[in-house]
This record gives structure tokens, sequence and C-alpha cells, in this order.
């Protein structure tokens, strides 16, 4: 076995002399064969290499009875250990996640931590190809993106996973033919856990009853699928250069170019899109992919919500994507500037300035906002309350599309007080009655989508 790991590990250029590596050991027996393996190979490459341990605070005295089992084989094989010690449960609550998803996040950060400290090149997992199959069938029942499917990396980043190439009966029967011990965790068996219930049901059912070499087939088709979502991801980013425009807040899917690419790369570029959407490609699959793709079908102003706290618009030029911790809009850009003051004694008359404008500060309602069009936004366009969409103001002003999702807006709420550079809205005027003046002033630039001046 260790041959063979061996000569994966150079296939992928996982490890070198120069390497410091930092492994993930919960004392389980895949932890466990990993730390024996890297050993090996530690005295023939000769690289660092340091053990981490996570004590997750769940299972008491045999989490315990974990931790001290690897201080013991980490003191006897003379490597160095950092141990984490974590809440796990409240970690979850805190977060609103389940204690599995709470348990990666926290072993993940502790490795990064670790990491960090030691300036290491490396964080090797102990997965194998159970896991690996057993991530493929999670993702396929799930809905999931040709690159889902293709189950764990060998390689990504700094992570590494030397053990892909074997299987568990085979890591099981390496430690027994070196009488090495290990741990057991008993939550394994328990079946409230979603990858539990794959394999503890689903891969034996598929082994016994429809080919015993289930999982190995299955690993080598997500290692080809891996190489074919390769290949997607550069053609998908060749066409997103077409289809996507960068924002300052986002990005804009552009629906012409995006429909005549054929049906499986829009959903590729649809994928891609929402996973720099939301900073990460975790927990986005097919879904997300159909939600998006039939929001396009919607009417300008619809919304969809996405992982990582992102989110899609209907706009008129296509799809707009967005991180709602953002604000879910644009900030305000430091060219405006606002003040309120009493009406001055004797005022006769109101600044006429195309990017100054005064409004009655006692009749609004809601806190000023400077923001972009949103659905459901109007002006009121005479003095007998008359109300028009700003939809429909952009269009009898025949502003183009292209340019209306970056005009800046002063609003009250979804009632638009002024159209920066264009017009006023009516109902905000100064009068005889008012008492105190709200004044905004654009500054210049181009954030509204023509020339401005502020001397005007």
């Amino acid at each position: 076995m260790y041959q063979r790991v061996k000569a994966y590990v150079e296939a992928y250029h996982m490890l070198g002399k120069e390497d410091r590596v930092i492994a993930g050991i919960s004392g389980g027996a895949d932890s466990i064969c990993l730390l024996f393996v890297l050993l090996e190979l530690k005295k023939e490459l000769g690289f660092d290499l340091v053990a981490v341990h996570v004590h997750h605070g769940l299972r008491g005295a045999s989490a315990d009875r974990d931790e001290a089992y690897v201080r013991q084989v980490c003191k006897e094989q003379r490597v160095p250990l950092e141990v984490f010690r974590r809440d796990v449960r409240a970690y979850a609550k805190e977060r609103g996640l389940t204690e599995e998803e709470a348990g990666r996040e926290v072993r993940r950060e502790a490795f990064l931590e670790c990491a960090a400290r030691r300036g290491a090149t490396r964080i090797a997992l102990a997965h194998h190809r159970n896991d690996n199959a057993e991530t493929v069938l999670f993702h396929l029942c799930r809905g999931s993106s040709l690159e889902g499917l293709s189950g764990i990396p060998p390689v990504s980043g700094c992570w590494i996973h030397p053990l892909l190439c074997v299987d568990r009966r085979e890591i099981e029967s390496y430690l027994e033919k070196r009488g090495i011990s290990y741990c057991t965790d008993e939550t394994n068996r328990e079946m409230c856990y979603t990858r539990n219930r794959i394999r503890g049901r689903v891969i034996p059912c598929l082994e016994e009853n429809v080919n015993p070499r289930a999982m190995e087939h299955i690993a080598d088709t997500a290692q080809r699928l891996r190489l074919a979502a390769e290949f997607v991801r550069e053609e998908a980013g060749k066409c997103r250069q077409v289809c996507v425009r960068q924002e300052k807040d986002g990005e804009i899917l552009l629906e012409e170019p995006f429909r005549k690419l054929s049906l499986f790369l829009r959903r590729e570029v649809l994928y891609e899109t929402i996973c720099r959407a939301a900073g990460t490609r975790r927990d986005i699959g097919a879904v997300h992919v159909s939600l998006a793709e039939g929001l396009l079908e919607k009417q300008v102003g619809r919304r969809i919500d996405l992982p990582g706290d992102a989110g899609a618009e209907r706009c008129y030029e296509g799809l707009r994507f967005f991180r709602k911790s953002q604000g879910d809009l644009p900030e305000v850009p430091g060219e405006f500037k606002m003040r309120v003051f009493d009406r001055p004694e004797g005022m006769e008359g109101i600044p006429q300035k195309t990017y100054t404008k005064w409004f009655d500060y006692d009749i609004i309602k809601n806190t000023v906002k400077i923001r972009h069009r949103q659905a459901g936004d109007y002006l009121t366009i005479n003095s007998q309350g008359g109300r028009q969409k700003l939809k429909q103001y952009f269009i009898n002003e025949k502003i183009p599309r292209e340019t209306r999702d970056r005009i800046w807006l002063a609003v009250d709420a979804d009632h638009v007080m002024w159209v920066v550079g264009y017009r006023q809205n009516q109902a905000y005027q100064i009068t005889d009655k008012t008492r105190r003046i709200l004044e905004i002033e654009f500054c210049g630039g181009k954030s509204d989508g023509r020339d401005s001046e502020s001397n005007d």
C-alpha cells in the first residue's frame, strides 16, 4: 500500500523536501495510517512534519481518550503535536450549523491557524477512496455541478489528500500488518448524520448488490469528471469575458450574449458567477443555478437569495449578482455631501444647480439613502401628486438600459427624491411652509453615468 501512496503523492507533486506539513490526526484508523505513511515519506523526502489534533468537546471521556492516544503516538514517533480544544456544539448554535458542519469548520480553522503560525506549506488530510465516493454520492443526491461530482481533489492549494488512492479496507490491513492500534469514534455509527447513512447503508448496498468494486469505479469516474470539469471551467472563463461585466458592487450577467451560449455552457457560466458572488464554492448546487436561470424569465426587480450571503436580481441587462453583506447595493460614494439647516430669513431664491439640490426636510418620512434603483421606485411628477414609476421615467427620457443601473438616486424609502443629474421630485420642493432644508450635493465624476460639474 505504501508504494501506491508514494506513487500517488509523486504523480500529483504533493510533497517535497522544502515542505512543512501539517497533518490532521484524530486518532482514528484513517488519520493514524496517514501519520505513519507520512513518517515513511519523511524519511525519503526530508520534509518537516507537525501533527494537529482537534478536541470537539462532544464525546466526553471518549474524546479525552482519543486525545491521550494521539499524544502518546506522537510522543513515541517524536512528532511535534498541537492540540486544539473547541466547543463545537456552541460554535454550531452560534452560526446556525449542524454539529457535523461545525466540526468541519472548526478543524479547518485549527489547521490553518497552526499552518500560519508554523509557516507550513501543506496540510495533509486522511480522506480515502471511500470518502471520495461518499462525497460524489452526497453531491449527486443533493444536486451539484460537474465540479462537485468530481469529488475530493488530490491537491487544492495547500490541502493534500495522500490516501485518496486507497480504500478503507487497505488502510485497516496496513495498520493490522504493522501492529498499529487506533481509536474508534462511536459517532461514526450514528445514523443521524447524512454521510454516516451513505457510509453505513448506501455503500454496503451498492457493494453487495451492484458491484463489489463500486467505490473504486465511482472514484475513477470522479477523476475523469475532474479532468472534464477543468476543461469546462476554462471554457466558461472565456465565455464570462464576453457575458459578464464587472461592477463596483458585484457583477452583471449580460442577457444578450449569454443566451447565445449552449445550454451546458450557460449553466456553467451561471455556476461560476454564483460562486464568485458567494465567495465560495461550498453549498453551491444545481438548484441555485436553476433558480438563477429562472430569474431571467421574471420581471425586472425580482430577486433570489443565494448561499454565502449572496443574491441575484433581475435587471434590464440581465442578472445582477451581489453580496448582501455589502448592503445589497453599492456603497454611498464619497462625492455626495448632505447637510440640514434652518431656512434662512428673507430667502428669496433656491439654488438652480444640476448637482446641488434643496429639499423640504420636514416632510421626509424615512432616512434618506443614496443608492441605485430598486423595484417599486417611483417619483411624484406634478403638484397634484401624480406618480410615475422610475422605470417609466427612464423609458420616457430615453435613458439607455446600460446606464440606468449606474444612475444615483436620493430616496425616501421607495419614493425617489432626486434622480441625480436628471430631475428632482416635485413633492419635496421647498415651499413657503418649509422650516428646515436638506441640501444634497454631488461633487462631480461619472458615477451617475454622465459627466457632472459641481460648479454649474
